[in-house]
């Protein structure tokens, strides 16, 4: 998996069920969730962050998605920060 840090913007569908990834836009492309693979909660990083917020939690997804242009999926891993919201979403990493 390659690790990103990048902002993203991410539109959750709040649909049937819990609200989850529905699309997401990552470096000027439009990506379409096509399905969840997994999903899970994490605690900060404390040993890299020191002075942050050590109960901060952060609900992770896994997700597979494809742009609009050429169609092809890849699994992605979407996080956001509970305290953001929902605001704060970042791509964490890409599956090659």
């Amino acid at each position: 998996m390659r690790r990103y840090d990048e902002a993203i913007d991410v539109r959750v569908d709040e649909g049937e069920g819990e609200p989850r990834p529905a699309r997401f836009i990552w470096r000027r492309r439009l990506w379409r969730v096509l399905g969840v693979e997994a999903r899970w909660r994490e605690t900060a990083d404390w040993w890299s962050r020191p002075g942050g917020d050590l109960l901060a939690e952060s609900e992770v997804w896994r997700v597979v998605a494809a742009d609009g242009r050429s169609g092809t999926p890849g699994v992605f891993e979407l996080a956001c920060a509970e305290a953001s919201g929902g605001s704060g979403w970042r791509l964490r990493g890409v599956l090659d």
